[in-house]
C-alpha cells in the first residue's frame, strides 16, 4: 500500500504516519510545516522509518497535484488544514484558501490523475453549528440535551457558523459532492475531540493537550493560573490517539460500502467529559489544585457535542477501546516526557 498524508507532522497525520512506517508500507507526507511543532513531529518519524517528505501547501495546486500524479497513492489521508475558529475570525482569507481551496485542489487532483485514489478527509463537528436551537439542562458539572442522550447522529442538519464552520463544512460537502458526481472514493470524519501523544496543544486548539500542560505546570508551580472560555460545563466526547489511529488505518478497506458518506467521531458518551469534569480527573491523577478563572464564551462554541457512534460503529467494525482515565494518564507521561522534559 502507499499512503500519502496531507498535514502529516501535525497530531493526527503523526501519529498516523507512524503506524504507517510500523507496517513497513510506502508513505509520502505533503506538509508546509506552518506550525513550529511540525518540525518536531517530522524529525520524530524520520527516526523510525523511511518516508518521502514534500515541503509544500495544499493552496498551490500545481505542487499537490504533481505529487498525486506522480505517485498515484493507494489512500490519501487530508488532513492538512486551519484548525483554530479564533485564527479564522482573525484571518478568514488563511482559513478560506487552506481549508476549501486545499481540499479543492486534492479533490481535483484525485479526479484528474489518479481517480481510484482512497481519501479520508478529517471533517468537524463544526458543521453542525452552535446547535443553540436546542433544548439544554444543566447540572453541577455539564449540560445535558435530553434530546439526544446517546450522542449526536449524522442527521443533523448542517449550519455553518464561523468562518471555520464554513471551510471546513465547504471542504466537507465538496468531499461528499466529488463521491456522488465524480465516483471520486471518499469518506468524512466529522471529529468531536481528540487527544494523545504528540498533540503540542494550545489556548485555542487541542483543548485536552492544552488543559493537561496546565496542570502539569501547576505539579510543580502551584500558583500557575489560566482562563477557561464560558462556565466550564460544556461537553465533548474524547477519542484518544491510539482509537482514532485503528479507525484511519482500517477506514479503507470499508470504501466501497462506505464512500460516499459522514460519519461522526468520537469517544462516545462514556467517554464524555465536561471541562470542570477533566479538571477534577486532572487533579486526581496529579494531586494538584487548578488555579482558572472564567471568561466570556466563544463565539459559537456548542454547550455540548457528544458523537453518536452507530453508523461508524457498524460501517467500519470499529469502536473506542481508550477510555478517559487511561487516556489522560498517557496523555500526562508523555507531556511530562517530553513537552516539560528537564
Amino acid at each position: 500500500m502507499k499512503y500519502l498524508i496531507t498535514g502529516g507532522c501535525g497530531f493526527l497525520g503523526s501519529n498516523i504516519s507512524r503506524q504507517i512506517l510500523k507496517q513497513d508500507s510506502e508513505l509520502i507526507i505533503y506538509d508546509n510545516l506552518s506550525k513550529s511543532t511540525s518540525e518536531q513531529n517530522l524529525r520524530w518519524l524520520q527516526e523510525h522509518g523511511n518516508l518521502v517528505f514534500v515541503n509544500g501547501s495544499v493552496s498551490d495546486f500545481q505542487s499537490l497535484s504533481a505529487v498525486i500524479r506522480r505517485e498515484e497513492p493507494d489512500v490519501i489521508y487530508h488532513l492538512a488544514g486551519q484548525v483554530a475558529m479564533t485564527t479564522s475570525i482573525n484571518d478568514p482569507r488563511l482559513d478560506f484558501d487552506t481549508n476549501v481551496l486545499g481540499s479543492f485542489n486534492l479533490l481535483e487532483a484525485v479526479r484528474l490523475y489518479s481517480p481510484e485514489t482512497t481519501i479520508v478527509y478529517s471533517s468537524t463537528n463544526k458543521v453542525y453549528g452552535d446547535l443553540e436551537e436546542l433544548t439544554y439542562e444543566e447540572s453541577e458539572t455539564r449540560y445535558h440535551c435530553p434530546r439526544f442522550p446517546t450522542g449526536f447522529n449524522e442527521k443533523m442538519g448542517i449550519d455553518f457558523h464561523s468562518p471555520y464552520g464554513c471551510s471546513k463544512g465547504a471542504a466537507d460537502q465538496y468531499m461528499l459532492d466529488y463521491a456522488r458526481i465524480f465516483g471520486i472514493r471518499t469518506i468524512v470524519f466529522r471529529h468531536s475531540s481528540m487527544y494523545g501523544s504528540r498533540q503540542y496543544g494550545t489556548y485555542d486548539q487541542g483543548w485536552v493537550s492544552w488543559f493537561a500542560q496546565k496542570a502539569v505546570e501547576t505539579k510543580s508551580n502551584p500558583s500557575c493560573s489560566f482562563t477557561i472560555s464560558g462556565t466550564g460545563k460544556q461537553v465533548r466526547d474524547l477519542l484518544h490517539a491510539d482509537d482514532m489511529v485503528s479507525l484511519y488505518i482500517d477506514a479503507p478497506k470499508h470504501v466501497n460500502t462506505a464512500k460516499g458518506q459522514a460519519y461522526n467521531i468520537g469517544g462516545g458518551m462514556e467517554n464524555s467529559l465536561s471541562l470542570i469534569e477533566l479538571f477534577k480527573l486532572l487533579e486526581r491523577e496529579l494531586d494538584v489544585i487548578l488555579n482558572y478563572q472564567p471568561v466570556d464564551s466563544r463565539i459559537s462554541d456548542q454547550k455540548i457535542f457528544v458523537a453518536d457512534l452507530t453508523k461508524a460503529s457498524i460501517a467500519f467494525n470499529w469502536s473506542p477501546k481508550v477510555n478517559n482515565i487511561t487516556g489522560i494518564h498517557r496523555t500526562l507521561d508523555w507531556i511530562s516526557s517530553s513537552i516539560f522534559k528537564a
